[in-house]
């Protein structure tokens, strides 16, 4: 039987290889830094080949390193989740659970439904990461996280959603403004303002220009946000209008601020709030479960 590296010697060449210094990797496997060097020269003996460049500086991973870490992360991850499938099978509401949420969502939804979740599964640990859907979705393929909550529609490749929610959009502007006077906001006019946007790279910029009907940004597009907090000031202060989930206007993003609400007319356009997990986990049982309970905490009671 042919000797082979254990999972161990490939985390540490995984680290390596991302960080590209020693004593960072080491810090992130939790172990010496001699401990983690030693691994990685038992891999490269047992393979017969150098898969880093060290200089008393630097290091860096060979063609072949990069190759073999490539190859190194489908295994680990591949192994997480045979841990993942036993533990499921156990008690699927237990344990740890990385969960990554978008900025245009986690303020605004995780303290409305994190009591019902505590309530629901106490044993459940969720460890939240915020951040921009492209970067979550790379931390989710990668297996650093184990599921997200995410705004579509988005380009997913291999992954499996869940729709939690729709948040439908409302046009927000200063009391006298000229479409304030009406109940609704139509799109098109909406289109023809100073409209204030999020920067490029989170999702709802690109929903806010499809609810305006719109490919891409106005030339009277005067501002790009990295919040909606900041969004919000700006048209407090005059500098133009915005589009707002519904779920921020409910959790008083526009408390304090002089500020009007008007829905937008027509087909109420929204995004899709979804639970997003990859295909081959194996925790499904669990993400469907917390699926319904979000679902759950967001459905308005009946009347």
């Amino acid at each position: 039987m042919k000797p082979l590296p254990t999972l161990r010697q490939l985390r540490y060449l995984v680290a390596v290889v991302d960080r590209c210094h020693f004593g960072q990797a080491a810090d992130a496997c939790l172990v010496s830094q001699s401990t983690l060097s030693a691994g990685i020269q038992e891999l490269e003996d047992l393979l017969g080949t150098p898969l880093l460049e060290r200089t008393r500086r630097t290091v860096m991973p060979t063609p072949l390193g990069r190759e073999i870490a490539e190859r190194a992360r489908s295994l680990l991850k591949d192994a997480e989740d045979l841990v993942d499938i036993t533990r499921a099978a156990a008690d699927p509401m237990a344990g740890p659970l990385h969960l990554g949420v978008i900025p245009t969502i986690g303020p605004f939804l995780i303290p409305r439904v994190m009591p019902d979740l505590r309530t629901s599964f106490p044993n459940l640990k969720l460890y939240l990461r915020e951040d921009q859907t492209a970067r979550l979705l790379d931390r989710l393929n990668s297996g650093e996280l184990d599921a997200a909550l995410l705004a579509l529609p988005y380009p997913m490749g291999d992954i499996e959603t869940l729709d939690i929610a729709e948040d439908h959009f409302s046009f927000v502007c200063l009391p006298e403004h000229r479409l304030c006077a009406s109940a609704t906001a139509h799109p098109i006019d909406v289109a023809m303002e100073d409209l204030l946007l999020l920067e490029d790279g989170h999702c709802l910029r690109d929903h806010a220009l499809a609810a305006c009907a719109l490919d891409s940004a106005p030339r009277n597009t005067v501002f790009q946000g990295t919040s909606l907090h900041t969004l919000v000031q700006m048209v407090a202060n005059g500098l133009g209008v915005t589009l707002l989930p519904q779920m921020a206007v409910e959790s008083g993003i526009l408390r304090g601020l002089n500020l009007v609400v008007r829905p937008l007319d027509g087909e109420r356009p929204f995004r899709r709030i979804a639970l997003v997990w990859r295909r081959t986990s194996g925790r499904k049982e669990t993400f469907r479960r917390l699926g319904a309970s979000l679902k759950a905490s967001l459905t308005p009671p009946a009347v």
